[in-house]
């Protein structure tokens, strides 16, 4: 199944009761609003299709595994309403994936931005090139990663999770992320790279379908409270997007990037 946005899409496919479920946006794999909502949708589908024993998670593209927020759509925001209906998306994603009742695991070939970094937090296990260095870059944009923010300090740790908020201008690298759990295995070349989410991806789908059910749920117990966390810390971004800084931010990246 797949649905079209113009360039973008979100697409599932099942083979060997895998789901591959791939979204892709011409901007650097950015995530506006209708491409949030169907990639949660499609992993909602995806955790609810019997056929399907593991879902793997993925972007098309070499460079961008997820460059976060569309700026566009953020430019676009005029209303603390239509800010969080933004950010939901990423609270919906993140949900669908805590949710879905199958393992999740996330094929990080290129960088992680902002919104990225949540959406490879929140997988069971990420899998990443060298080249995937990653960064939190809302603090600069005069906002917080507030909606990611639970889940990469769950997968991290808060240590990490702050090294990252704050200092928003620096790239970590792969094996930064790799020390500090965000990735499980990071590999040379996008080759080993598939070669080793094949490999898991197989072994998970010939598993024992009610024990992943029941680790799936050991590894997110404590998290029942994220529909509604999600929401008002999407909220609280959709509050600060409407700053002058934020507007000005925005502003000079366009206009750089025009």
């Amino acid at each position: 199944m797949r649905q079209n946005f113009g360039e973008a899409f979100v697409e599932t496919l099942v083979d060997n009761h895998i789901a591959t479920v791939t979204f892709f946006h011409p901007q650097s794999n950015s995530l506006p609003g209708e491409v949030l909502r169907t990639l949660a949708s499609h992993i909602h589908s995806a955790g609810k299709n019997k056929e399907v024993h593991v879902i793997v998670l993925q972007s098309k593209g070499e460079k961008v595994f997820c460059a976060g927020a569309s700026f566009d759509e953020l430019a676009a925001i005029t209303d603390e309403a239509s800010g969080l209906e933004f950010f939901s998306g990423f609270a919906k994603v993140i949900n669908a994936m805590r949710t879905c009742g199958k393992i999740v695991i996330a094929r990080i070939q290129g960088k992680c931005v902002g919104g990225g970094v949540g959406i490879a937090a929140a997988a069971d296990y990420s899998i990443a090139v060298q080249q995937s260095a990653i960064k939190l870059s809302e603090l600069a944009v005069g906002i917080g990663p507030f909606v990611v923010g639970p889940a990469i300090e769950r997968k991290m740790g808060t240590g990490a999770f702050t090294q990252l908020a704050l200092d928003a201008h620096r790239w970590r690298d792969a094996n930064w992320a790799l020390r500090n759990n965000l990735f499980a295995e990071v590999y040379d070349d996008t080759a080993a790279l598939d070669q080793a989410v094949v490999a898991l991806a197989n072994q998970l789908a010939k598993s024992s379908q009610d024990a992943l059910l029941q680790l799936k749920q050991v590894f997110w117990e404590g998290t029942n409270h994220w529909d509604e966390l999600l929401l008002q810390r999407a909220a609280m971004s959709g509050r600060l997007i409407l700053s002058d800084f934020s507007k000005a931010f925005i502003a000079s990246f366009k206009q750089k990037n025009a």
